[in-house]
């Protein structure tokens, strides 16, 4: 399959998606932010899943606003279209996992990632169709980008299966429970509701991330053309996120009534699953750098970038702790 055309392909679908999202939000400002009611107004991308809690019980209890910032959520398909609307200028900040992020910094050097929000190696899980009893039967797999494709190979490796001697098809999260239900493929791993979707479409929960060693990070992100002059208000959406991981810790049930209302979620299942992330927002580590040149050396092996992203400029280092503490 070949990649580039399917991810050109998918970023045409995006924005597409993206210019008619923002066309029926409320309010109009221009691609570089604007201001509404006199605040700065932000739009932060991100997919529909639990993960991204924080932001809905933010918006939800009007955090932002008592910031005095004016956010709207540009809801995306999830992978890696969250940061290309930055880097499209669809939106400032965007929401993505440390793994699904870092290709996109070697076409978009200016990205920048400025801390983290929420950590897993849990909420990932591996579906299996029933009838494998064991991975060693898996002959075809579905996977999203960058998180996604990473573990499945990391899954394959751990199984001592050779990545190479299944067929791994690029797909979107919505489509995946559909394509196992068909039968078209043997496993997959995705997070929530996905993989809920997967267990009640003919298929069966077999594991989670964790068990074969990867764990992710989702980070907030911008492009440093925008960064560079607005510091402050990224600084100030930071400590609102920071203080909604907290809410989100502490009341799960609310968390899921927000997601509800924002993205309809169901609220028993995603109540159910928000335990299963670490919800805490912190600087970019020593051990975050070293993780990420792991994942690099990933994306070069499998040729799906063709050269490592500057780490010491993309990823900001003390930043979280400069401007959101």
């Amino acid at each position: 399959m070949d990649l580039h055309n399917v991810r050109a392909g998918r970023l045409s679908a995006t924005l597409t998606a993206l210019v008619l999202s923002s066309a029926c939000t409320a309010g109009t400002v221009d691609s570089a932010g604007g201001e509404a009611q006199g605040k700065p107004t932000v739009r932060i991308a991100l997919g529909v899943d639990a993960s991204y809690a924080p932001f809905y019980l933010a918006v939800e209890r009007g955090l932002f606003e008592k910031a005095g910032v004016n956010v709207e959520l540009v809801k995306t398909e999830g992978g890696p279209a969250a940061s290309e609307a930055v880097t499209a200028g669809t939106a400032q900040i965007a929401a993505n996992a440390d793994s699904t992020a870092l290709p996109l910094m070697v076409n978009n050097p200016d990205l920048r990632a400025l801390g983290v929000f929420q950590s897993s190696d849990r909420y990932l899980k591996v579906v299996l169709r029933d009838g494998i009893t064991s991975p060693k039967q898996i002959k075809t797999m579905a996977s999203i980008g960058g998180l996604g494709l990473y573990a499945t190979h990391s899954y394959l490796k751990d199984n001592d299966i050779d990545p190479k001697s299944v067929k791994i098809l690029q797909s979107s999260p919505p489509e995946i429970p559909g394509m196992l239900e068909q039968g078209s493929i043997d496993a997959y791993i995705l997070f929530e509701p996905w993989a809920a979707r997967g267990d009640a479409a003919g298929g069966h929960i077999a594991g989670r991330i964790g068990d074969f060693g990867v764990k992710y990070v989702q980070w907030l992100l911008a492009d440093q053309s925008w960064l560079k002059d607005n510091e402050d208000v990224a600084g100030d959406i930071f400590k609102v996120v920071a203080a909604a991981d907290k809410l989100v810790t502490d009341d799960p049930d609310a968390a899921a009534q927000a997601s509800n209302q924002q993205v309809k979620l169901p609220e028993a299942q995603t109540a159910k699953v928000l335990p299963e992330i670490t919800f805490a927002a912190r600087g970019i580590t020593d051990a975050d750098v070293a993780e990420s040149r792991k994942i690099v050396d990933f994306l070069l092996g499998q040729k799906l970038i063709k050269k490592a992203p500057d780490l010491g400029t993309t990823l900001l280092k003390g930043w979280y702790e400069k401007n959101s503490v």
